[in-house]
């Protein structure tokens, strides 16, 4: 096996200070490996991929700002393609959903519309090398203490034999396979589906759609509740009670004049329900329930949430 200053020569053409610096690194990193369970041999195998990337550090430092319109974003994430393929994979692995649902009580449309959003049905997946890109933001992120407890994470999956390091590709940030997990969310929430022996969330569709269901469960899933809908406000409401942090129950909402899209009246549940007009969505407005919440644990961001739950009502049965 190579030892960690020979690899060296090919991961570095810097200085040698900061060669021995990197040395010392993996070393630490090496040790603490080891005190967490992993084996020796595993962290061999995975020492030719523990090495810099500088279009990681690249790809860090540019990231745009963002300044995309919510109907720019739901634009180019729920195109007519999206939703017609998202249909066709509904149907088409309808049996396989469906024994998902029973065990995780997770609908097939929002399982779905989340492998959709994350991996284009697991067509894009990313190209990094995950422990490579974990390595280097493990090293020198401002966020290092977050990337390298991912990078052990990352070790674990190799160790335990789930996954080989040549195959476990993803972003350069290191979300991993079609259903875009982080190490340390794989290591807790994905599934063996087809029991071979590996939670294989690259190349099986049982193990990443289950996963999915797994994880959404985990985030708090309530099978009883849409996500929100969009609705329409009347003349002279007040605005700032759209805020998505003032929780009213439906019939106060509907007594302020809220309704939805087609005039109704909202439904007559005893649930409660937060208003939210999202930034840069030209007025559209959102009423949200509570596995709106668990789609924002998924991702933090407000289009995203909004985009997941639009496309999953595209496919209802």
């Amino acid at each position: 096996m190579p030892s960690i200053a020979s690899l060296l020569l090919v991961i570095f053409i810097v200085p040698c200070s900061a060669q021995q610096d990197f040395v010392d690194w993996l070393a630490a990193l090496r040790t603490e490996a080891i005190a967490q369970g992993i084996r020796p041999a595993s962290f061999e195998t995975a020492l030719p991929y523990l090495k810099i990337d500088e279009r990681v550090h690249q790809l860090e430092s540019k990231q745009p700002e963002f300044n995309q319109t919510l109907s720019d974003y739901l634009d180019k994430r729920i195109s007519d393609q999206r939703v017609q393929t998202a249909r066709r994979l509904l149907s088409e692995n309808e049996s396989l959903l469906d024994s998902i649902y029973a065990i995780y009580g997770v609908p097939p449309r929002a399982i779905v519309a989340l492998w959709g959003m994350e991996s284009d049905f697991g067509r894009y997946m990313g190209q990094f090398q995950v422990l490579t890109s974990l390595t280097t933001l493990a090293y020198s992120s401002r966020r290092g203490d977050y990337f390298r407890r991912e990078l052990m994470a990352a070790l674990k999956a190799v160790d335990d034999g789930h996954a080989t390091p040549e195959h476990m590709l993803g972003s350069w940030a290191g979300a991993m396979g079609q259903c875009q997990f982080m190490p340390w969310n794989y290591q807790r929430y994905a599934v063996d589906f087809d029991a071979d022996g590996k939670r294989d969330i690259w190349h099986t569709k049982a193990d990443a759609l289950a996963s999915i269901a797994h994880f959404l469960q985990a985030l708090g899933w309530d099978d009883s509740l849409t996500w929100g809908r969009p609705v329409q406000l009347p003349a002279n409401f007040d605005r700032n009670l759209a805020d998505g942090k003032t929780p009213r129950a439906l019939a106060e909402w509907n007594a302020l004049g809220v309704r939805r899209m087609n005039g109704d009246e909202l439904p007559l549940r005893p649930i409660d329900a937060r208003l939210l007009a999202p930034k840069r969505a030209s007025g559209r407005t959102y009423l949200v329930y509570g596995n709106f919440d668990v789609f924002m644990k998924w991702n933090r961001s407000h289009y995203f949430a909004i985009a997941v739950g639009s496309l999953s009502d595209q496919l209802r049965r």
